[in-house]
């Protein structure tokens, strides 16, 4: 297991400081404000630490309110909202400086059994294939700094990189693909590998949105931020085996891009659905 992929898993492992209240906290590395999926990811772990592990997280929504502040802890106080026959719900909030910056209502569902069907998986390449977007980032930029090098996420882009559509038109598209895994084997703890799957479902999303219009995040005229979030597991997956991430932005207006995804396994399982809105800002 890489010392990247140990850090990640120490920021999921909350600190339980009362019965319904959890305390996170954000990486060493220098950041502005904390990464969306980190505080998505430590809200599940909050609220699913309240379930029985007979009941695995079925769907989540979540709204990002203000920007986290990595320098103090995130307080998660998890609100159970219901303990039924087939469904439990939560409701978790993160707060920090005493004020509210991200809310998340989850559901747990006892397996039962029923009628089946999903998409298709995208006919793609194979992830040993693909280079690493690391490789590529550092084939543009020179050598990435090592806390963007040794990303607990492997993520291998089938398509362009938003840096690249940025300077071949040629290359824009609103469809983005990209193989994912942890960098890493993990235990047989389901709700950790969905909790990994949350975090990494937020890290090229809104990459989505850009690649469309010829826009980076390093271009020096783009920012954004993720707005709300919603997820639905529709069965059980291994986030340390490699997981297709099918991307496609459907629209962008008023400095908000959605963008929509679905994650399937190697063997071609339909096992995540993601939907979000991201705010987008391009200066003249």
């Amino acid at each position: 297991m890489s010392k990247a992929l140990d850090k990640l898993l120490d920021l999921l492992d909350l600190e339980q400081i009362e019965m319904n209240i959890f305390r996170g906290r954000s990486p060493d590395e220098r950041v502005q404000r904390v990464f969306g999926g980190q505080v998505a990811g430590q809200a599940l772990v909050a609220a699913g630490r309240t379930v029985p592990d007979d009941r695995p997280v079925h769907s989540l929504h979540a709204y990002f309110i203000r920007p986290g502040d990595p320098s103090v802890p995130l307080v998660y106080t998890v609100d159970r909202v219901r303990d039924g026959r087939s469904f439990t719900t939560r409701r978790v909030s993160a707060v920090q400086h005493g004020r509210t910056i991200f809310t998340l209502s989850a559901s747990f569902h006892r397996p039962e059994a029923g009628p089946f069907h999903q998409d298709p998986m995208p006919d793609v390449p194979p992830p040993e294939a693909i280079q690493r977007n690391a490789d590529r980032f550092e084939a543009l930029f020179g050598p990435l700094p090592s806390h963007v090098r040794d990303n607990p996420i492997d993520l291998r882009s089938i398509g362009p990189l938003s840096v690249e559509a940025e300077r071949d038109p040629a290359l824009r598209t609103t469809r983005n693909l990209v193989w994912l895994r942890v960098d890493g084997d993990l235990p047989d703890d389901p709700l950790l590998h969905v909790c990994l799957m949350t975090y990494a479902s937020d890290m090229t999303l809104l990459d989505t949105v850009l690649l469309g219009h010829g826009l980076s995040w390093a271009d020096g005229k783009t920012s954004g931020a993720s707005l709300d979030h919603a997820m639905w597991f529709h069965r059980p997956f291994r986030a340390d085996r490699w997981l297709l991430y099918a991307q496609e932005s459907p629209a962008a207006y008023g400095a908000r891009g959605l963008a929509r995804g679905e994650v399937f396994t190697a063997e071609g399982d339909l096992v995540v659905s993601v939907v979000q809105e991201g705010l987008v800002r391009t200066q003249a």
